[in-house]
């Protein structure tokens, strides 16, 4: 082999090798990364989960309220319970609906950070 096709090898062996130094810190970071997360995975359900159930149950209870309450003015007007409703109030019910879930998602999600706060500060203390 010349020169010049030992030097190209050379230089590209070199590249691949650069490239997986670079692969291996990433992994190492990861890892550091990872081992220095004060979360459990307890914890990280909890973050995750208790703010989806709220906002699910939350969601629920105010479309039932609500329906409830279209249900009981239908009947005030003389019009069945479940009396289809027009734009107007579909478009409330939607705006409405999305401005209670979010700020019962944002309080829950709060809260549970909050908790998990606790328990950490808590652990720490013993």
């Amino acid at each position: 082999m010349s020169d010049e096709t030992n030097s190209a090898l050379s230089g590209e062996a070199d590249q691949m090798i650069e490239g997986l130094h670079h692969i291996d810190d990433a992994v190492n970071a990861a890892r550091e990364h990872r081992l220095n997360d004060p979360d459990s995975l307890g914890d990280k359900f909890i973050k995750s989960a208790v703010p989806a159930l709220t906002g699910l149950i939350a969601g629920k209870a105010f479309q039932t309220v609500w329906n409830h309450g279209v249900a009981h003015r239908n009947l005030r007007k003389g019009l069945a319970a479940d009396a289809p409703q027009g734009l107007l109030l579909s478009l409330a019910f939607a705006a409405v609906s999305a401005a209670f879930g979010a700020v019962v998602s944002q309080l829950s999600d709060r809260g549970s950070q909050a908790f998990v706060e606790r328990r950490h500060r808590k652990a720490k203390g013993k």
